[in-house]
C-alpha cells in the first residue's frame, strides 16, 4: 500500500470541489432549479489529479436486484489499490431509466467520499454574510485568453486549473470559464 498510498496522498492535494454546473428544475431554490455538480463535475474534480500521480479510476458495479451497489477503486501503476466501501442506492423504478439514475447517482456520491471532495460551497459564503475574496479582473482576462490559446488537451486542462484558482470561489465566474472551456474543448 505504500505506492498508492503515498501517489494518492500528492493526487488529494490537487483535488478540486466537484462544480456545480448542471441544474435540477425539479428542485427550486430561491425560485430557481437549484444547481449541483453532476457526475462529469466530480471527475473533472479529481480524474487528473490521479492520473498525474499514476492512479487509475475504477467504478465497479455489483449486482443488485433492487437498485445498483457501487464500489470506488483507485488501481496505482505499481498494482496496489485503494478501495472504497459499496454503495447501494435504490432504483426508483424498475427500468432502465431508474437503474440509470441510480448508477450516475452512486457514482457521483462514492467518488465523492471516496476521494474526500464536496460541490463547491456557492450558498454557504452569502448565507453566513461572508465576503467573497475579489478577483482581479485583468488576470482573469488573461486566463480566458490563455484557454482560448490552448492547443493539446492537456494544456486546455492546466489554463482551466489555473483559471478556475483565479476565481477565487466565484460560483458566476467559474461557469464563465468553465463555458470557455467547453468552447475550447470542442475546437480541438
Amino acid at each position: 500500500m505504500k505506492n498508492v498510498a503515498t501517489a494518492f496522498v500528492k493526487a488529494q492535494k490537487e483535488f478540486g470541489p466537484a462544480l456545480k454546473t448542471a441544474t435540477n428544475a425539479g428542485f427550486k431554490s430561491n425560485g430557481k432549479p437549484s444547481r449541483y455538480a453532476d457526475l462529469t463535475s466530480c471527475i473533472e474534480a479529481v480524474i487528473t489529479a490521479l492520473n498525474n500521480n499514476g492512479i487509475a479510476l475504477i467504478q465497479k458495479p455489483h449486482e443488485c436486484n433492487d437498485g445498483v451497489i457501487i464500489q470506488t477503486i483507485f488501481l496505482h501503476e505499481s498494482g496496489e489499490m485503494i478501495e472504497g466501501g459499496m454503495l447501494h442506492v435504490p432504483a426508483s423504478k424498475h427500468d432502465a431509466h431508474g437503474y440509470g439514475s441510480a448508477l450516475t447517482y452512486a457514482r457521483r456520491y462514492s467518488l465523492m467520499a471516496t476521494c474526500g471532495i464536496s460541490q463547491e460551497d456557492d450558498d454557504g459564503n452569502a448565507a453566513s454574510g461572508k465576503v467573497v475574496p475579489s478577483v482581479n479582473e485583468n488576470a482573469l482576462l488573461d486566463h480566458f485568453a490563455a484557454i482560448e490559446a490552448s492547443s493539446t488537451h492537456d494544456e486546455l486542462k492546466a489554463n482551466f486549473k489555473t483559471a478556475l484558482a483565479a476565481c477565487k470561489g466565484n460560483a458566476d465566474l467559474q461557469l464563465k470559464i468553465i463555458e470557455a472551456k467547453d468552447k475550447a474543448k470542442a475546437k480541438l
